[in-house]
């Protein structure tokens, strides 16, 4: 928009047929991996993808304990969304909210002993889906190409300003 309110004039870059193709085949096919993965997962454990990434990044932490922003920030989450996820999580004795040694401000998140071993007994079934659903569907180099790919869109939404 011009300071008048007018639109301004910019050619629109369409998709070709084939971009087109691509993308809705990603499109969909992401949409009912993680769809059938939520489902499956809830199913066997009770836990939603969001509560399963949460419990693994904090298992791979020192100490299983991280900052809530650089948790909600490694997920793709916003930290409103993740302080609902983690207060649910809280009340279920997974997780605990401590107050960041290095900065009174932080807060931390810090698995639980609770949450660690609900965690080992739903990690085996949700791997056996993700192979079911994506590993083992796909070729080594298909799976390479699609994780090589997705890194770098990740990054480049990452250093995006306004994310």
């Amino acid at each position: 928009m011009t300071s008048s309110g007018e639109q301004t004039e910019r050619a629109t870059r369409w998709l070709s047929t084939e971009q087109q193709r691509h993308w809705r085949a990603f499109r969909n096919g992401v949409a009912l991996l993680m769809d059938t993965l939520g489902r499956e997962l809830e199913d066997e454990s009770g836990f939603s993808l969001h509560e399963y990434e949460v419990l693994v990044r904090l298992s791979e932490a020192p100490d299983r304990r991280m900052r809530m922003s650089e948790l909600a920030s490694g997920i793709g989450h916003s930290r409103s969304r993740l302080t609902h996820t983690i207060a649910r999580m809280e009340a279920a004795g997974l997780v605990q909210r401590r107050t960041c040694s290095s900065d009174l401000r932080g807060v931390d998140c810090a698995l639980t002993d609770t949450g660690f071993q609900r965690l080992v007994e739903a990690a085996p079934g949700h791997v056996e889906s993700v192979r079911a659903h994506l590993v083992d569907v796909l070729s080594d180099e298909q799976l390479a190409a699609l994780g090589e790919a997705m890194a770098v869109v990740e990054h480049r939404l990452r250093e995006t300003p306004e994310r």
